[in-house]
Order: structure tokens, then sequence, then C-alpha cells
């Protein structure tokens, strides 16, 4: 027997007003929450294992724990310091700190490459730490949580009205990650990260010089976003101006000087040393790009892109895109290498019997191409066969028009794959970070000529040694190149 809308939007009420309204542990306020600290541990501890998924552990044990002492000695200085907190280096080039509900706090190895201290460092663990204790990302999943009861409502008095809650909980904590959680949150958290920073001996100004790191980031990505006709990416993504004009930064960093004692220390050269061979840009793991081509050692591949297009390379493929963003090739795992290639590719696809498959030869190894529209755009993919595991490449354009545009460097790129050769082996070896002592008279523009980081190396060397856009090194200072 069903219950009738009055029974069911009764029951949605009760469950709207046993909301659990909780003291928050920062401010002592009552914060509106849906979920109990014994929750919110549950949660973390949950997406943990989807992160651990996306993303593996940066493979240096040293470092590891490294992180994970200062991450500890600055949550115990916390609001909050009864949780089990989580320390975790992720092996990823993004410039990104994340946190989980419950303590699962993330750093990847792409951020540490552009800070220039411990202080630094212990900052984006703080400001990461912040969002944790003051429930920032309970809070934003209680008000989704509100808000779906709102929109359930509203399906039953008014049934047209549709929306999928079965993956609310993974789309709003994904929402609150990654697309950070609003100005007064982020203020909140460079204070209470400042304030652990003071507690626990360190500079709270360092707060102030990483939001600067990210602003350089930003004004950086804007100068490359121009160059490859793109979007810029934003960093932090709530200051319109430099950190050092942001008045209201400025006041919740000195907020925590009263938490301060005569101990401000940076620890700039014992964090450098830690940062000598650190994996910069793209990881082994992931495969490695250099210029157009792509080498993967661990996968035994590599494949060229066409001229000019911008690679991404992430966990679950690698793709390009044209310089007028009509076009694409992509590249991912289609499983194993089982039966024949047009078996494999004809499950992939869902193909019916009636969609051609024809049987071919990819760089000299066994494979099938068909071509088909997919989500109504023209495209063309291929399956190939490299050892034990089967490989899908697929081309698509915007239009018909684009398809035929750039069809012969997309076919190219598709018929490029090839099995990685011993020579390409040695190409396939990641880029790592070092550290040497600036003699007199180096600059950026003599470091940048013998570069592996190409034509904006010189932006690239000052960004990593704090010094964008315009700064040059002092003799005798430590220096990150790249090598």
């Amino acid at each position: 027997m069903n219950p009738g809308p009055k029974t069911r939007l009764t029951a949605l009420l009760a469950a709207l007003s046993l909301a659990n309204c909780a003291v928050n542990p920062v401010t002592g306020n009552p914060n509106f929450v849906t979920m109990s600290e014994a929750q919110e541990v549950s949660t973390g501890r949950s997406e943990d294992r989807r992160v651990r998924q996306q993303y593996s552990s940066y493979d240096d044990i040293e470092l590891q724990n490294y992180v994970s002492a200062i991450g500890q000695r600055l949550a115990q200085a916390s609001h909050r310091p009864s949780l089990q907190y989580h320390f975790l280096v992720v092996d990823s080039p993004e410039v990104n700190a994340f946190a989980l509900p419950g303590g699962y706090i993330y750093i990847t190895r792409g951020i540490l490459a552009y800070l220039n201290s411990e202080a630094e460092l212990a900052a984006v663990l703080g400001h990461e730490l912040g969002h944790v204790t003051a429930r920032h990302s309970v809070q934003q999943m209680s008000a989704t949580t509100a808000a779906n009861i709102g929109a359930s409502i509203l399906q039953i008095i008014v049934p047209q009205v549709r929306s999928s809650a079965g993956d609310l909980l993974v789309n709003t904590v994904g929402g609150a990650l990654l697309s950070g959680y609003g100005r007064e949150h982020e203020l909140e958290a460079d204070r209470l990260g400042a304030e652990y920073l003071a507690r626990t001996g360190y500079d709270p100004q360092a707060m102030i010089k990483v939001v600067g790191v990210l602003k350089n980031q930003e004004l950086f990505d804007a100068e490359l976003a121009k160059a490859e006709g793109r979007e810029p990416r934003r960093y932090h993504g709530l200051f319109a101006s430099h950190p050092d004009n942001d008045t209201r930064l400025q006041e919740v960093v000195r907020e925590a000087a009263r938490f301060s004692n005569s101990e401000k220390r940076t620890d700039r050269e014992s964090f450098l040393k830690r940062m000598d061979q650190l994996v910069f840009a793209d990881s082994p793991e992931q495969g490695i790009v250099r210029k157009q081509q792509f080498f993967h050692s661990k996968l035994g591949l590599a494949l060229r892109f066409p001229e000019g297009w911008r690679i991404r390379n992430s966990t679950q493929n690698v793709a390009a895109t044209s310089p007028d963003r009509n076009a694409l090739v992509d590249l991912r795992s289609a499983g194993a290498a089982e039966g024949m290639p047009a078996d494999v590719l004809r499950r992939l696809l869902k193909l019916g019997a009636g969609q051609p498959v024809t049987p071919t030869n990819i760089g000299g190894l066994p494979a099938a191409i068909t071509e088909l529209p997919l989500s109504g755009k023209p495209s063309r993919v291929a399956v190939v066969f490299l050892g034990k595991q089967a490989y899908a490449i697929g081309v698509q354009a915007a239009n018909d028009g684009a398809f035929r545009q750039h069809i012969a460097a997309m076919d190219a790129s598709m018929r490029s794959f090839h099995a990685l050769t011993a020579e390409e082996r040695e190409q396939a070896k990641p880029l790592r970070m070092r550290i040497i002592t600036a003699r007199a008279g180096i600059t950026f523009a003599e470091l940048a000529q013998n570069s592996p980081l190409g034509r904006h190396a010189e932006g690239q060397l000052r960004l990593i040694n704090g010094l964008y856009p315009q700064g040059e090194p002092v003799a005798g200072q430590a220096l990150k190149i790249i090598e």
C-alpha cells in the first residue's frame, strides 16, 4: 500500500525538523547540519576509498611521513584534536589540496613544487584542516540535503518535476571539494589555518604567501590560456586582487598574531632539501607527454597527437583538442585483449550486427575500426591489441564540416599508436625537480635556455621559485630547476 501525498509530505517535514542543529566546534554557534560526527567520519572513510581509486599515493614514504607529521602537529593544535586525521600526498601534477569530512586531507605533489618553505606547506594543510574543523563540507551537504527535501516535496505536489537524488551525497561532496566553499568559508579556513600555524610556531604570514602562490598560478595560466586559445583556470577562485592588497585576508591572518609566541619558523632550507628529486608534471604512472608525443613506459605504448593540439593527461585517458576546440583525439584502456579487436570494439560501443567494423593493422598491431555518430557527433573509433591489453582510440568532431577539416590529422594520430621503442623508453622518464645554489649573475632567462619546460620555461621557473613575474635569483640562494 502506497502512502498518499499528504502522508509523504508529513514524513519529509518531520525528517527536516529532526536535522541536527549542532554546535559548530570553531565558533560555538549552532549550525544546521543533518550529519552527526560519527556519520561525518563514516562519509569521509567511504569517500577516501573513491579518492584513492582516482589518485594514487605518491611513491615516497619519507615525503609522506614528513607531510603527515606536519599535518598531525597542526591537527593537535586545532579545534577538533580528537578526530583521527589522515594526510596523503597524491600523485597528481594538479595544483590542488582538498579535504573530506571527518579528517581526510589530501595534497598533490603538483602544489608541493610551487611551495618554498615548510611554513607554506603547513599553511596549505592548515587551510584544509580549517575546512574540516569548521565542518564546511558537512554544512554544504546539509544545505543540499535540505534543498533536496524541498525538491522532493515539490515532486509530490507537482509530479512533473523530477530529479535524480541517487548520487546526492557523492555530488555534494565532489562539488564542495572541487569548486570551493564560497568567500566566507574560504576566509574562515584561511583564518583558522593561520591560527594553527601560530599555535605550532610557524609564521602565520605563510598563509598570505600561499594565497599569493595560487594567485600567481592564476596569472601565469592566464598567459598560457591566451596563447592556447582556452579559458584560464582559477585557483582559490575568490580573490580578485593579489593577496597583498586583499584587506579582509590581511585582517583574518592578522588575527592569528594573538596565538603566536616568539617563534615564527619558515624552514625554507629543510623543506627544499625534501623537494629535491620530486617528480614534476606527468608521472610514469599516467604516462609522459613530450611535446606532441605520449609515452607510457609501464604500458609500453606511444602515440603522437596533432601539432598544435592541446593535450590533457589524466588517470582515465589522455586526450588532445584542436586549437579551434572542434575536434578531439582520445586514448584510453578498453580492457583485456580477448577474442578479436572487432569483438572488443563491438562490446565497447554496444554495436548492432548491422554496424560495419573493419579489421585493420595499426602500428604493426591487430586492430579494428568503425565510423559512426556518437552523441550525435561524427566519430571514428579503433580498438588496438597490445600484449594482453586492448586500447580504444577515438576521434570526434563537433559537426560534419569540422570532421572533414580535421580527419587527416586525427587519423594520422590514431595510426601513430605503436609499441614503445627502446629509444622512446628513455624519453619516457619523468622530469624531476633539482635544488641548486644560484651563482652570481645567473638569470631565469639563462636557466630557461637549457630547460625541458619549453617556451614558457622562464615564467615557470620564476613561478616555482616564488619570484613570479619579474624576480631574479640572488647569489647563494637555494634554487629550484627542472631536469
